[in-house]
């Protein structure tokens, strides 16, 4: 189908398109012709290039003495869709500039894929008493995950790693191999931060070992905990190093730093507007940068310390939501064993001196050069692409294609806006939930809930905001990856169950 955006787009082969721009900025897409493009997220990506003149304007007026600040490069993945000022889906590299929103308010979202000893045909029999016991964990204070103030400091300063070293680990589901993993098999073990002083408040809250409602939350939106199991095999050497045989089942952990996230970006933005110079008009676009030097020296540290917990509580969330799970299948099924694949980060930037890589709603897709040392060397970085709800998702092993400024889509991508879901598919609705299990806080099939007819409202509505129908196809976003030489897919895997907070 032909948009409006079509007189801008360049198609350069079959599976990569130029956008075109008076700055002259290489912007490319990857997305074959199958692959549907948000005309609104074309032109939010048209927006955020005017971010080439903020940087002038700024050098300029601040009297900025060191290397041209400037944007270098833009890479627009397969599930390119409309953002807040900046597309999800935006890969975007600069020299001399950092930009908050180029990463947004979830700080270090991603997903982490673990592969247990389960078998598909073994839990596929007991869903109904593991959907009773994950609502309780989940959802009806089961979780239950007790932290001191002093781990709580060591996560966000130091990671997960750090939290791990603590010595008082009394979790369920915590297995011995967890900390080396910790380090080994996620894309950054940590963020380096001088000080969590930024989450005081959180650190201290309850004075001894105490819960809390925000660790191990799933949060709203997309964000899930999956249960899927190994379908079918596209790489059968890397499938069996990576222990995903068909019938295996997985669990697919995809969540952020909630409400620690929010806070980093919004002191980021707080003081990029009090530094501000005065009679410098507000970028039309909104998007505002930090420059390098001493000027900004300050507010860019307070704002990296904020940045760098955000970061680190992230990698923990996904770690205690796994662990809930975990817990969920050894109550159900009883022993088994549960490890990491890889976690990897879909919201972060990446410094390297003057260069720096900022990713929003985008995947690392190393290589062999990017994984070396590690336990995926031999293969290239895992990289995890889930379907919309109650379709496929995928593992492929990435290639490193500078091209793609060796990154990948984080998932499927919007079809439809939120906003425009709420209006239709109540019939579709319905028949999914015939054919999908859903664990939500809310129990649809009680027939106490049922007559309530405000709540089932409320509860419908928020659900075709993440209904397969808003989404693309996994298919055509996956064969654009494999056929621009971003990554191969290693296996296919297929949801049994889904929990949405």
């Amino acid at each position: 189908m032909r948009t409006r955006q079509d007189h801008r787009l360049e198609r350069l082969d079959d599976h990569w398109l130029r956008l075109p721009n008076r700055w002259n900025v290489p912007v490319e897409i990857c997305a074959g012709p199958d692959v549907p493009l948000e005309p609104a997220a074309v032109d939010e990506a048209l927006s955020l290039l005017e971010t080439a003149d903020t940087l002038a304007r700024l050098a300029e007026a601040t009297g900025f003495d060191g290397p041209e600040p400037r944007i270098t490069r833009v890479v627009l993945t397969p599930d390119l869709h409309k953002g807040a000022g900046i597309p999800i889906g935006t890969v975007l590299e600069t020299e001399n500039a950092l930009l908050p929103q180029a990463v947004g308010n979830d700080v270090n979202c991603g997903m982490r894929l673990e592969v247990t000893s389960l078998r598909a045909d073994r839990v596929r029999s007991r869903l109904d008493r593991l959907e009773r016991r994950l609502r309780h964990l989940f959802f009806e204070g089961g979780r239950r995950v007790a932290l001191t103030p002093a781990q709580r400091e060591a996560l966000l300063r130091d990671g997960l790693p750090g939290l791990l070293l603590t010595g008082d680990t009394p979790w369920r589901g915590l297995q011995p191999t967890d900390a080396d993993d910790a380090v080994d098999r996620a894309h950054l073990p940590w963020f380096p931060a001088r000080t969590a002083g930024a989450f005081a408040d959180w650190i201290g809250s309850a004075g001894g070992a105490s819960h809390d409602s925000i660790i191990g939350g799933i949060g709203g939106g997309n964000h899930f905990v999956e249960l899927q199991y190994v379908s079918e095999v596209h790489d059968r050497a890397a499938a069996h190093a990576w222990g995903l045989t068909p019938g295996t089942v997985v669990l697919m952990a995809h969540s952020g730093s909630l409400s620690l996230g929010h806070q980093a970006n919004g002191t980021a933005l707080d003081l990029l507007r009090a530094g501000w110079p005065a009679g410098l008009p507000r970028p039309r676009n909104g998007i505002l940068p930090f420059l390098p030097g001493e000027r900004t020296e300050a507010a860019r540290r307070r704002y990296l310390d904020a940045f760098a917990n955000a970061a680190n509580f992230a990698l923990g969330n996904r770690f205690f939501l796994a662990l809930t799970m975990r817990a969920g299948l050894a109550a159900e099924y009883g022993e088994l064993t549960s490890r990491p694949l890889y976690d990897a980060p879909h919201n972060l930037f990446w410094p390297d001196g003057d260069r720096t890589v900022h990713r929003k709603g985008a995947t690392p897709a190393g290589g062999h050069a990017e994984t070396a040392g590690g336990p995926h060397a031999l293969w290239g970085e895992p990289v995890v692409v889930p379907g919309s709800m109650g379709a496929s998702s995928f593992v492929l092993r990435g290639h490193g294609n500078p091209r793609s400024l060796a990154s990948a889509c984080h998932g499927a991508g919007r079809r439809v806006p939120r906003g425009a879901t709420a209006r239709g598919g109540d019939a579709e609705l319905d028949a999914f939930l015939r054919e999908f299990r859903i664990v939500t806080p809310l129990d649809h099939r009680d027939p106490l809930v049922a007559r309530r007819p405000d709540v089932m409202t409320a509860w419908r509505r928020d659900l075709k905001q993440e209904a397969p129908w808003a989404y693309k196809d996994i298919g055509p976003v996956v064969s654009s990856l494999a056929a621009g030489g971003v990554a191969t897919p290693v296996a296919e895997l297929r949801p049994l169950l889904t929990v949405k907070g």
